[in-house]
């Protein structure tokens, strides 16, 4: 084993934004971890039109959703919801209504595919916040409330 100081039974993975997309990501892809936290992920690429920032998802998707509709298709983690059932690791999703740059409908739809499939998940929903998580009142609520004292099942 390349680190033998990780304790394979208690890895989990959490991002924010672009690692929030990733963490979506391994939740339809892995059974690897034991808790995942998704903060502001992109869970659906065609629907990411809704957003303010285009540049970023047709550079990415090297086109339009109605241009490149497969590439939009296989990378959203969305077309692999049935395998959320399949590995129903434990996940917290984050997410602040004022997100322009993730709208946090992604939030929500990722959070609707892990309740439907039965996986134990909590949904952290700031309507005052934005892409972060920035007040000092709300971090701090976070952190003590949901991330720290979550305990996965």
């Amino acid at each position: 084993m390349k680190y033998p100081f990780i304790d394979k039974t208690r890895l989990a993975a959490a991002g924010g934004s672009y690692g929030g997309y990733m963490a979506d990501w391994l939740a339809t892809h892995t059974d690897r971890f034991k808790a995942i936290i998704s903060h502001a992920g992109v869970y659906d690429q065609t629907s990411m039109y809704a957003t303010e920032e285009l540049w970023f998802g047709e550079r990415e998707m090297q086109g339009t959703p109605w241009t490149a509709p497969d590439n939009y298709k296989k990378w959203s983690p969305s077309t692999y919801a049935a395998e959320l059932g399949k590995y129903k690791t434990p996940t917290l999703v984050v997410a602040g209504e004022q997100d322009y740059r993730v709208p946090y409908t992604q939030s929500l739809e990722f959070f609707s595919a892990l309740q439907r499939q039965g996986v134990p998940s909590k949904l952290l929903f700031f309507p005052d916040e934005g892409h972060w998580v920035l007040s000092r009142r709300t971090a701090s609520f976070g952190t003590r409330h949901s991330w720290i004292g979550w305990r996965p099942t």
